[in-house]
């Protein structure tokens, strides 16, 4: 039996082994190589939309959000009109709620952060694209010198929950709570029967990372500004919700009623017909689901 200062692991968890910098010297490989995924044709997509005719448009109050439907084959924009802010983004199959989106799985595919060419992928058991990133008008920000970027699929969205843990507060507007009513709202279904439903976001022109030295998720200033703007393609007929974040630009806090706060657009856009010759929607996940029995 191991003593209680080895089961503890007594030194070995503070002293460095001699072997230590030839252990961190070691190569990463990438978990999900990406290249064999269904293949992204964003000519077509951008011969279709030239031609597209706007069809809806929902504008999201400041601190608030609201629910928007995009057929299959339509294309959807997200705008900064007044200011800059940031948006957290909830999709759902329009007829199956169950089907959402994987912001787990969409950042192991594709990285912390996503842009134009990459998609937002559906929840198990279904796993399929939902909606493909077509025009992005910060795709130069790139990666900056604290490893910031934007659009990230890392942070979950705030709640109040981690607000009353941390500091003992009931804040209502934050992006989980505004998710909540819109999709209750739409829906017409209490509170409680919608929140299950709100997942973890797609946050939309925020500037986030992790910190090289503690590994923290960070925010910083937006570099939104108005005219900027997120387009998609939905891939399979979508139920949108979108908040329009309590703070701003998260250049200094998420949950205020302090911080400078402005309205994001929602267009839904109609392509011509025939302009997506050659588009099929994408098939439920092929695996057989028997999990080895």
């Amino acid at each position: 039996m191991c003593s209680a200062s080895n089961s503890l692991g007594g030194d070995h968890s503070t002293s460095s082994p001699k072997d230590a910098d030839a252990r961190r010297a070691v190569k990463p490989v990438i978990c999900y190589p990406n290249e064999t995924l269904p293949p992204v044709d964003l000519e077509l997509y951008g011969r279709a939309r030239a031609g597209a005719v706007k069809m809806d448009e929902v504008l999201v109050p400041a601190r608030d959000a609201a629910c928007f439907e995009v057929p299959a084959g339509h294309f959807f924009r997200i705008s900064s009109v007044e200011g800059a802010q940031v948006g957290d983004l909830n999709l759902w199959n329009r007829s199956d709620l169950a089907e959402r989106f994987y912001s787990g799985k969409t950042r192991a595919l594709h990285g912390t952060h996503i842009t134009a060419g990459e998609r937002m992928w559906t929840s198990f058991p279904n796993l399929r694209p939902m909606a493909t990133l077509t025009d992005d008008t910060l795709g130069w920000y790139g990666i900056d010198e604290y490893g910031g970027s934007v659009h990230d699929v890392i942070g979950t969205r705030c709640d109040p929950y981690t607000g009353n843990l941390l500091a003992g507060s009931q804040y209502h507007y934050c992006c989980h709570s505004n998710l909540t009513r819109a999709l209750a709202d739409h829906l017409g279904v209490s509170l409680s029967e919608a929140e299950p439903h709100v997942h973890d976001v797609l946050n939309v022109f925020m500037c986030t990372g992790f910190t090289r030295d503690t590994g923290q998720y960070f925010m910083k200033a937006s570099p939104v500004r108005p005219g900027d703007y997120l387009e998609f393609f939905a891939e399979i007929d979508l139920l949108g919700a979108l908040s329009a974040c309590p703070g701003g630009d998260c250049s200094a806090q998420h949950s205020s009623d302090t911080a400078a706060c402005y309205p994001l657009l929602v267009e839904v856009f109609a392509p011509a017909d025939g302009a997506l010759e050659g588009w099929a929607g994408p098939q439920v996940n092929g695996y057989d689901g028997s999990h080895g029995r």
